[in-house]
């Protein structure tokens, strides 16, 4: 039990790191080189230079600035405001009207962004002005912005699962796939929560706005094609099996530029800001990789994951009643850990438990994301919770985190159905 005991130690000592703000890359290296240290001397520190290489030199993490770079071009190029808008003219009739399109915008978004956070700052910006003017709730606003953003790392394109398959040797295919159905499945749970609120507070969607006439609805429905044809070009080929997750994430870059150019929004300061901000969010992203990889090498070799499921093995306990004490283990995590590096510091450890239990690894990846969404509306470090109120840029952070607790029961309710139905998952 050396092995589980010094884990545990060292997963204490990790959340002491990135409790004291110490970046996560940082801190995953520095427990890994601690572990190698202590148990092997300086034998299994030299390899870290050639598995930096080997993680590096993968195909499949070429998708990660590609899927980034499509989302800050289309950001960046006004087809999110366009979008926007033509869906508003559709969600305004229904209770609770505006506050719809926030969550339906976002589900759009998520399907070309990969980014929870990039869709929690793009949505606000359009959002908190129209519905200031209209006197909406603020609270209710903020709460739909931030909990429909989390949609950015469930349906596909996500970035989170492409880690996690890049981590788990998983393919991206079948977890975009699966990815689908919950991310929808939690968008309706997000407007039937609108729905019932709106009913029983009709004053939370503010003064009723005229509609527009319908030759202007119809109109600007054009404007919700490019995204569709977008998702469809990646998600086809990945489906269909005519590109890789790589090929595909060129294909709708190429097809992000050629609509900003139809706009005529495609310049040169444009595609630059995109870029640096696709190589700063992807840069961050492959150093926590590299990170994560080293870890779970170190861990492989003191055999604690065989030891963990060898553990909890032994105490007989039912599927579901274990999947509760994940649900519970994440939550109280997500309060004080970002959402990715919870994933990354519990993969290796929590993934043979749960093929303990029948379940596999796609299963096991959509339930870690939907724990990821709870994680980024979770105070006190929720990113999407001071993203929003970043963008909201007035009063406090306790206005956005009332705003989200109604909709932290959707995405329970969707891990629930997937826990007792894990047949609804797509393969």
């Amino acid at each position: 039990m050396l092995g589980i005991e010094g884990a545990a130690l060292g997963f204490a000592l990790l959340l002491f790191l990135l409790f004291i703000g110490l970046h996560i890359a940082t801190a995953l290296f520095m427990i890994a080189v601690l572990g190698a240290w202590i148990f092997f001397g300086d034998a299994m520190i030299r390899p870290f230079g050639t598995m930096m290489w080997g993680t590096l030199n993968n195909f499949l993490l070429v998708a990660i600035p590609l899927f980034v770079l499509m989302g800050e071009i289309l950001v960046r190029g006004g087809v999110t405001e366009r979008m926007y808008r033509a869906l508003a003219d559709w969600t305004r009739p229904l209770p609770g009207g505006l506050l719809h399109t926030n969550i339906a915008a976002s589900t759009v978004f998520a399907s070309i962004s990969g980014s929870s956070v990039a869709t929690a700052a793009t949505i606000g910006t359009v959002a908190f002005p129209t519905f200031r003017r209209q006197n909406y709730a603020e609270s209710w606003v903020a709460g739909s912005v931030a909990s429909g953003a989390t949609l950015g790392i469930l349906i596909p394109p996500s970035i989170n699962l492409i880690i996690y398959g890049a981590v788990t040797n998983t393919s991206i295919g079948a977890l975009f796939t699966a990815g689908i159905l919950p991310g929808l499945l939690l968008a309706v749970s997000f407007m039937l929560v609108i729905i019932i609120a709106s009913l029983l507070n009709p004053g939370i969607a503010g003064r009723p706005e005229a509609l527009a006439p319908w030759s202007e609805r119809r109109k600007r429905l054009t404007d919700l094609l490019p995204p569709v044809i977008i998702f469809i070009l990646v998600m086809g080929s990945i489906y269909l099996g005519f590109a890789t997750p790589t090929e595909a994430a060129g294909v709708g870059v190429m097809a992000a530029i050629a609509l900003t150019a139809y706009y005529r929004t495609l310049n040169w300061p444009m595609l630059r800001e995109a870029m640096m901000s696709a190589v700063t969010t992807t840069g961050m992203t492959l150093l926590i990789l590299i990170a994560a990889f080293y870890l779970n090498f170190i861990l492989g070799v003191l055999g604690v994951p065989g030891q963990v499921s060898a553990f909890v093995a032994s105490f007989d306990v039912q599927p579901l009643v274990m999947i509760l004490l994940l649900v519970a283990l994440y939550m109280v995590l997500g309060c004080f850990l970002d959402a990715l590096a919870m994933m990354i510091a519990t993969i290796p450890i929590v993934l043979p438990v749960v093929k303990l239990l029948e379940y596999d690894n796609i299963w096991f990846g959509i339930f870690l994301v939907l724990m990821c969404e709870l994680a980024l509306i979770t105070p006190p470090v929720g990113m999407n919770l001071y993203v929003t109120q970043s963008v909201r840029g007035r009063g406090h952070v306790g206005t956005v985190i009332m705003g989200v607790l109604p909709f932290l029961s959707c995405i329970l309710l969707v891990v629930a159905l997937i826990a007792i139905f894990p047949w609804i998952l797509i393969r």
